[in-house]
């Protein structure tokens, strides 16, 4: 006998969305941290990790928004 939350995780998980969107969400978050405090980020490229400093870590610009 699943409870509603139960069923509301087993709907989250079958549909993703949701997932996907807070594993974003994240990501950018962790990335404009580093890129704020000065620190590179290490990203997994062409079969290599590959570490990008801060200075080159793309990011919108808010003047252009």
């Amino acid at each position: 006998m699943a409870t509603e939350s139960q069923k509301d995780i087993a709907k989250i998980f079958d549909e993703r969305t949701l997932i996907e969107e807070a594993l974003n969400a994240a990501v950018r978050e962790a990335v404009l941290r580093h890129k704020q405090l000065g620190l590179p980020v290490v990203v997994w490229r062409d079969g290599k990790t590959v570490w990008i400093p801060p200075e080159e870590i793309p990011w919108p610009d808010p003047s252009q928004e």
